[in-house]
């Protein structure tokens, strides 16, 4: 009986040995984890590849991010400049120029447009921005060749009790001038042409070299002017388009002697041959020349 106890006593599994006794090893390589499978099973799911594909569109989505920041730093280029500029200066000068009141509707772009359709010019977009203000009495401010800012005084064309096709006359001036680029060749220089189209991310934008451009819209339209030769060019330019309408040719003299006589004997546009050299000068070069027998 004692020899069958101890037998089966012998025969009992190992985890039923002494609990002090050491563990024994496990089998060698049982607790590796074979990373070669699962790689190749990663890779037969398509998730290494679904995997590559958002990095690569992540990094799409980055490059594009940056580059719309760095889209905030460009310089417009010619194109878009001018008519940027013209409108930054228009609100830097709003309190002098006193375009922001509430005014009449004239229909003077309805009128105007029609005037510049007769002379073989199409779709151009125009603003004609009234000024409650004598500092300057009239102007067309650098733009494009699509789109064009006039300003026309209030008081000037309430005093001259100017009608729609004497207003469009004065426009259709400034229109030429903006077309042969008088004030836009003043106010431009090299450096300024340089500097467009470029782009300032990290480095700190010229606003000297924008602000000392701006100053010379003031120096143009309130102080200098244009020249005798450029007053010339644009009264005989006027003279030879008008021409074949006697009708409309006459009304540019008779508006050019209405203003002439303002500026003689009204003070407060006595700064107006200064700006548009000068009024009776275009009555002569337009009147014909009397002939010698």
């Amino acid at each position: 009986m004692k020899t069958l106890l101890l037998l089966s006593f012998l025969s009992l599994p190992a985890f039923c040995a002494d609990p002090v006794a050491a563990p024994a090893k496990p089998e060698e390589g049982k607790d590796l984890i074979d990373f070669s499978s699962i790689k190749d099973l990663i890779k037969k799911d398509g998730l290494e590849d679904e995997l590559k594909k958002k990095e690569t569109e992540k990094r799409v989505l980055m490059d594009k991010k940056k580059l719309q920041d760095s889209k905030k730093y460009n310089v417009p280029t010619s194109d878009d400049f001018w008519n940027i500029f013209s409108e930054l200066w228009l609100v830097k000068n709003a309190t002098v120029l006193k375009w922001d009141f509430h005014k009449p509707e004239f229909e003077l772009e309805k009128s105007f447009i029609t005037m510049l359709e007769t002379q073989g010019h199409y779709e151009k977009k125009i603003k004609i921005l009234l000024l409650d203000s004598t500092e300057v009495i009239h102007a067309a401010l650098p733009t494009n060749d699509k789109e064009y800012i006039f300003l026309l005084s209030l008081p000037f064309i309430r005093t001259l009790d100017l009608s729609k096709v004497e207003i469009s006359l004065i426009l259709f001036e400034d229109f030429i001038r903006a077309k042969n680029g008088y004030m836009k060749n003043y106010v431009n220089s090299k450096e300024l042409e340089a500097y467009l189209g470029t782009n300032f991310l990290g480095k700190p934008f010229n606003k000297k070299l924008i602000d000392d451009h701006l100053k010379k819209y003031n120096t143009v339209l309130m102080e200098k002017g244009f020249s005798f030769q450029e007053q010339f060019e644009t009264t005989t330019e006027m003279d030879k388009l008008l021409k074949p309408d006697l009708k409309m040719w006459n009304t540019y003299l008779t508006l050019l002697e209405k203003i002439d006589n303002l500026t003689k004997t009204n003070t407060l546009y006595k700064k107006y041959s200064q700006i548009y050299p000068s009024p009776e000068l275009q009555l002569n070069w337009l009147r014909p020349k009397p002939t010698r027998f």
